[in-house]
């Protein structure tokens, strides 16, 4: 979760996407991202990477190999304590989901960014509306369902109530770094819940993040 507790992000990865996986038990290990990400930087492409964690563990361990070259490197990190009851994400049936391709979701986000920084996504069974308003001008891109042109052009729609809720564009910005994983991106949206911005990674996983939405104080 973010500093401002605006948005939060969640990484699902299934035991099926790795070469060896064992966990004798359910374990919480608490890791700063930041530093996760400089020392996964150092792996090389070629490298095969093994984490590592003893019962009750106080650190987590990392070895990149490359048998290539016959090289190892270690690192340990010291893990960090957690609120899991704070981070649990409650299951929620969505009233829309809109499943779009990922580039076209990103060229939205990035054009309507340039009008305003607050979008609006609105939600009927016929089409998903992208729209934003400023004081120099306003914007929209109306998306109507398609299944009937090449597979990944594709915009599906799921719509059992319309939602119309407004979201900071910054952030969806920051997610759409994601949009190589998937060939969509799937976004889930209830008039009382935080919209989820999913991407599916093939035969690994799921990585999920989750905005709330923007308080019309009027």
């Amino acid at each position: 979760m973010d500093g401002s507790h605006v948005a939060l992000v969640s990484l699902n990865l299934s035991m099926e996407g790795f070469e060896h996986y064992r966990a004798d038990t359910n374990m919480v290990l608490g890791v700063n991202v930041n530093l996760l990400a400089k020392v996964m930087k150092l792996a090389d492409p070629a490298d095969s990477i093994t984490l590592s964690a003893d019962d009750n563990a106080t650190h987590l361990k990392l070895v990149f190999e490359n048998p290539k070259t016959e090289r190892t490197t270690e690192f340990t990190m010291n893990l960090i304590q957690l609120d899991n009851e704070h981070l649990a994400i409650p299951e929620t049936e969505y009233s829309s989901v809109v499943s779009i391709n990922s580039s076209e979701f990103t060229k939205i986000c990035k054009e309507l960014y340039s009008l305003n920084e607050t979008m609006t996504i609105h939600t009927t069974q016929e089409f998903v509306q992208f729209s934003v308003e400023s004081e120099v001008g306003s914007g929209s891109i109306k998306i109507g369902a398609n299944d009937n042109g090449p597979k990944d052009e594709q915009t599906t729609l799921e719509v059992t109530d319309s939602v119309t809720q407004q979201f900071a564009i910054r952030y969806l910005n920051m997610f759409n770094k994601a949009a190589p994983l998937s060939t969509f991106t799937r976004l889930c949206l209830h008039e009382e819940q935080p919209l989820v911005v999913e991407y599916k990674i093939e035969q690994l996983g799921v990585l999920k993040y989750y905005l709330a939405p923007k308080i019309n104080d009027e």
